[in-house]
């Protein structure tokens, strides 16, 4: 069947157009007549879409598709103007060739000014929802702006993706030890890390979308990536996928790809601003730390020397910025003599200095009991480990001295050698005999005898000055330190001290300082 060469006399047709109905009413009519020219039992009017053509008008009882992708095999005979077609149930379905008549014509400027009433409506609904999409924007901006816990960001961020483009599923991935990790998902499972280095992964950073098998949503059919990038550099992604629609899920829209890279945009600032405060937090918590160390470390430590009838004795401590565990003392001992002590507990911060204020008071109890004994450092042995953390551990020097006679006996767990700088410019060096305090059981200690004679000078030290670095990463070492020391062995003990000091300033260049400072002299004095 076919459109019917006559044609209605133009003054009815114009009579039609004129008639003031509106545009859709006035299409209606015209489908009608055309209806009645082909002698169908029902026509219908349909517009171009993107997915095929989609049913406006139709004149008659007889149902018709609401979407054509071929109307041919729909059973239907059709002729197509610009941007629409009117179609017929047909015994010969195909296309027909529009009759020149002026029903044929005015039907087609009608339909293409239907056409272009849809498509200005498309338009201004876009425009519509783009202005609702960009508050919606804003206000995602403000609330995850004002997030700046990690935890409650990452999930904002990934809700506030959802609800923006109607997905069914996402996830976040943000960057940990050079992979992205997966940091939370919604909907299902996803991928728990990309590596950037694998093709996929850079695809997905691109905005692409990689192999299904490399979908980080398994199981679905449409993609959206957005990398979070800061400064240009990729620290996260965000990925949604099947966006919901009236018949299900379908793909997602150009002005989405948009709205998800501003989303991701808005999320690398408020990730940046929130690891920033994680750091702020972090640095005022170390902060606070490290006053409280030193506040244990100078309750600790003497705040006089004692006087030693015929010696000199000083003793000299300078904290990092990062309070380590450096501990020096001196206890009386009856019949007149003295202990000397210097310790390194391992670690830093309160952790070491309450370790340090653990041995301060053991050390007290145990010397009044024991004396300075190999069973001394025995017994504080078995109390450290019973009473500190796993590997934490003390190497320590003690030794005893009797100002009468000059003798010393020595105890050395793991600690540096003490330095004997003899009066006649020979050195000895004071070993361990014994394992760290703390680091296991059942180590045994020995005692060591050393006699000072006048002019004799002993140093004991931390590793925090013969490890004391230069710019170059060099360390001052042991022969720095007993060359310094012999250059100036036969200046007052505070002189010494105060040179030390200027050599060390001067070797690391006032670098900040990587640990605890620490040393103690005593020296005989001369006949």
């Amino acid at each position: 069947m076919t459109p019917a060469t006559a044609a209605l006399p133009w003054r009815e047709l114009t009579t039609l157009a004129g008639s003031g109905d509106g545009e859709q009413t006035l299409v209606a009519r015209l489908l009608a007549h055309w209806r009645a020219e082909c002698g169908a039992g029902t026509a219908a009017l349909y517009l171009a879409a993107d997915d095929g053509w989609r049913l406006v008008l139709r004149d008659g009882e007889e149902p018709l598709p609401p979407l054509l992708s071929d109307p041919a095999r729909a059973g239907l005979a059709w002729v197509q103007f610009s941007g629409a077609l009117v179609a017929w149930p047909a015994d010969r379905p195909g296309e027909v060739e529009a009759p020149a008549s002026p029903l044929s014509a005015l039907l087609a400027l009608a339909a293409r000014g239907l056409r272009l009433g849809h498509e200005l409506k498309l338009r201004g609904f876009e425009a519509d929802y783009r202005g609702v999409e960009l508050e919606a924007l804003y206000d995602v901006g403000l609330a995850i702006a004002s997030t700046l816990d990690l935890d409650r960001l990452g999930e904002e961020i990934l809700l506030r993706a959802v609800s923006l483009l109607d997905a069914r599923r996402a996830a976040l991935y943000l960057q940990r030890d050079g992979v992205l990790r997966l940091d939370r998902a919604f909907g299902g499972a996803a991928a728990a890390e990309l590596d950037p280095a694998q093709e996929a992964t850079r695809r997905l950073l691109a905005g692409g979308t990689p192999p299904p098998a490399a979908s980080p949503l398994p199981g679905t059919a449409y993609l959206l990536t957005a990398p979070i990038a800061i400064e240009g550099v990729a620290r996260g992604l965000l990925a949604v996928a099947d966006k919901e629609s009236r018949h299900g899920v379908g793909p997602f829209r150009e002005t989405d790809e948009r709205t998800l890279a501003l989303l991701a945009n808005q999320a690398a600032i408020a990730l940046e601003n929130a690891h920033l405060h994680r750091q702020a937090l972090e640095k005022e918590r170390l902060e606070r730390e490290m006053e409280l160390a030193s506040e244990i470390q100078r309750g600790i430590l003497p705040r006089a020397v004692p006087a030693v009838p015929g010696f000199e004795l000083a003793g000299w401590n300078r904290p990092a910025r990062h309070v380590g565990g450096d501990y020096f003392d001196f206890l009386p001992l009856p019949g007149g003599r003295l202990a000397l002590t210097l310790g390194d507990v391992s670690g830093k911060g309160v952790a070491a200095a309450l370790l340090v204020s653990t041995l301060h008071s053991a050390l007290h109890l145990l010397v009044a009991e024991n004396g300075v004994e190999p069973r001394l450092f025995e017994r504080l042995n078995e109390h450290i480990l019973a009473a500190s953390a796993t590997n934490r551990f003390i190497t320590l020097f003690l030794a005893d001295l009797a100002p009468a006679t000059g003798e010393l006996g020595v105890l050395n767990a793991g600690h540096n050698p003490g330095l004997v700088l003899r009066a006649t410019g020979e050195l000895e060096q004071l070993v361990a005999s014994g394992l760290p305090i703390g680091l296991m059981p059942g180590v045994h200690y020995r005692r060591e005898p050393v006699r000072l004679e006048p002019g004799d000078l002993l140093c004991l030290y931390s590793d925090g000055i013969t490890e004391a670095a230069s710019p170059e990463e060099e360390e001052f070492g042991l022969d720095r330190l007993t060359a310094q020391l012999a250059r100036t062995r036969q200046e007052p003990l505070d002189e010494v001290i105060a040179a030390l000091g200027r050599e060390l300033a001067g070797f690391t260049r006032d670098a900040p300082q990587g640990d605890d400072q620490t040393i103690v002299l005593l020296r005989r004095e001369r006949a």
